[in-house]
């Protein structure tokens, strides 16, 4: 219960829609015990035992209600059929009968109406919920996390909370209220024979419940491997050339078979077990009948204490009980499956996001001076990657990276944009602690030329206008310009309307590289980070792209990470990194004329070309 509650603050907006559902299912149940009651004057009427009362019986008080009102319906039946004839007291029972399952189906249909806008609003604001906070954690939750295995969480256990977590709201309204109205109409007609029945319901119960016990945790591990085997799949699409150049269909197709059997397995069991819920507790109902019809029997024929029509009427209510009951027993197996579904769903809602803006922070709007990196210390879990590291980059400065792999270049970047926290020190923008500034403005200041591309399934236009969505063709143009990517934008088919396909897969390494420096051209930063702009291109690529970089960083300060040390011969200061500290800054004749770690660097390079 304690994550039902956790998911009632998604169900307030919709609580006019809760409140009618619980109207109509309370109608729901008492026009269906009225159903089975209305059956009973009418075969009084039929088997001739209906009472002949003339005159117009008193109401004596509400312990005698139930006497007053078969008084006053003898005394209305048995002054129509006096006027009118049997038969038509016969239709007008009859009509009252369809009348009240008219009522009854009418109401069960509202019920579900309104309920179906309650549980598919929850569904939505669940799944938007959680597709917010996913947006919003740090990328160090998505380095433990399996993408397939978040997917998973926000479609398939998003759903699973929908359709049997939230089948408890049903199962709090409708079926309960039907068994008490039916059990309060059957103490109407037996008080004897409803105790003589309540011994035999709480063992046919218990031994309901033993079916479902271990359910949640099968569930729970059936969800699991869900979202194992969709990050397989997630895994296999992303890297399908390395799959194929690698003749690896084989280990990837017995992986994925591997999570799926186990799925199956997992399925068949949680499935097995539900299916027994339904047939076990019609068994159990159906023994409870029996034993009452063997009582009930006697006190018809033997003790002569209820009328046959009363019996058979008693019999109805007892058999109405057994489909809410059934209902009950396949809820509770669902809730203990949503309930599993629901934690999963929970855990990504309730996860807590370490780098946030502060409550009033600093909304800075223009970069006027100078970044400062002061003695910052900064680890990945138990990993030091940055220690004791000091810079300072001016306004206007191209200020380069360089140092093996590892040495903590692209760890910069990352702190910069605060997509990770510093563990110590200090990293300030005109003085001002990036942390007491929202991470809207922060971002705001700068552009990010990454490596690793990414585009989206889209077109030109909406690739390029991230930065600003309201830009005009002209300007988006402009800045395909200044990237040097308009020369191969206005050739294709539709231009800048052109979809790209799946992370630019129609267009070539150079080009996607290119669409993201006009990306980050028409955001028009003061700031602009490139990590490893040009590494992963040929070396025609690399000519156009390196002519764009030069255009965007014109009157801009620059943060070039660089792999290629041809590339960063012009930068205002050269700061060389090895295993988190720096080892030596200048411009590039002055490392070389040093002839240190930077020198070596450079004449590594130059006899590997």
């Amino acid at each position: 219960m304690s994550n039902f509650k956790k998911i009632l603050p998604f169900v307030y907006p919709y609580k006019r829609y809760a409140y009618l559902n619980v109207f109509f299912n309370v109608l729901y149940a008492l026009f269906g015990t009225l159903s089975f009651l209305s059956l009973m004057p009418m075969m009084d009427v039929l088997f001739g035992q209906a009472k002949k009362i003339y005159t117009i019986p008193a109401y004596k008080g509400i312990w005698e209600l139930k006497k007053y009102l078969s008084n006053y319906l003898s005394y209305y039946l048995t002054s129509i059929t006096d006027t009118n004839g049997i038969g038509y007291t016969l239709s007008i029972l009859v009509t009252g009968i369809i009348t009240i399952f008219l009522l009854k189906n009418i109401s069960d249909y509202l019920a579900m109406f309104f309920i179906t806008y309650l549980r598919n609003g929850i569904l939505r604001d669940i799944r938007n919920a959680m597709y917010k906070k996913t947006l919003e954690l740090p990328l160090a939750f998505f380095s433990e996390k399996r993408k397939g295995d978040v997917i998973s969480r926000i479609s398939a256990d998003v759903n699973e909370v929908q359709s049997s977590f939230l089948a408890i709201l049903e199962l709090i309204v409708k079926e309960p209220l039907t068994i008490i109205f039916t059990i309060v109409a059957m103490f109407t007609i037996s008080v004897k024979l409803t105790l003589f029945v309540f011994v035999f319901i709480p063992i046919s119960g218990y031994i309901i419940s033993l079916i479902g016990k271990q359910l949640k945790r099968k569930s729970t591990k059936a969800q699991q491997e869900q979202g194992t085997f969709l990050s397989t799949i997630e895994e296999t699409l992303g890297g399908l050339k390395v799959v194929k150049g690698y003749n690896s269909e084989n280990y990837f197709n017995r992986v994925f078979q591997n999570s799926t059997d186990r799925f199956f397995k997992l399925s068949n069991s949680i499935g097995n077990r539900q299916n027994l819920a339904s047939p076990a507790s019609e068994f159990m109902g159906i023994m409870v009948i029996a034993i009452l019809l063997w009582y009930g029997g006697q006190m018809v024929l033997i003790e002569h204490t209820l009328k046959g029509a009363e019996f058979i009427t008693y019999m109805g209510l007892a058999y109405n009980i057994l489909t809410p009951a059934k209902s009950i027993s396949k809820a509770s197996y669902a809730v203990k499956r949503g309930n599993a579904a629901a934690e999963r769903v929970l855990e990504i809602l309730d996860q807590e996001n370490p780098i946030t803006s502060k409550p009033k922070a600093f909304e800075k709007e223009t970069f006027e001076d100078a970044i400062n990196i002061e003695n910052i210390n900064f680890k990945y879990e138990e990993t030091d990657v940055l220690k004791d590291f000091s810079l300072q980059i001016k306004k206007g400065q191209t200020v380069a990276l360089v140092g093996q792999s590892g040495s903590g270049k692209s760890t910069i970047a990352n702190l910069l944009t605060r997509f990770y926290d510093v563990n110590e020190g200090t990293i300030s923008i005109d003085g001002i602690n990036i942390k007491d500034m929202s991470l809207h403005s922060l971002r705001s200041l700068m552009g990010l030329v990454t490596q690793e591309i990414t585009l989206f399934n889209d077109t030109i236009k909406a690739n390029v206008s991230l930065g600003k969505l309201d830009a005009t063709d002209d300007e988006i143009i402009e800045a395909l310009k200044i990237a040097n990517a308009y020369e191969f934008v206005k050739d294709l088919p539709k231009g800048i309307y052109t979809n790209i396909g799946d992370s630019g897969s129609k267009i070539s390494g150079g080009q996607k590289q290119r669409l993201s420096i006009a990306r980050a051209v028409l955001k028009n930063p003061p700031i602009m980070i490139l990590d490893e702009a040009t590494s992963a291109l040929d070396t025609e690529s690399e000519k156009f792209v390196q002519v764009a970089l030069e255009n965007m960083m014109q009157n801009r300060t620059s943060i070039v990470i660089a792999h290629r040390l041809s590339t960063i011969q012009k930068a205002d200061i050269i700061v060389v990194m090895q295993k988190g500290k720096i080892v030596e800054q200048g411009t590039h004749d002055e490392l070389i004329s040093h002839n240190g770690t930077y020198h070596k660097l450079v004449t590594m390079q130059s006899f590997e070309s």
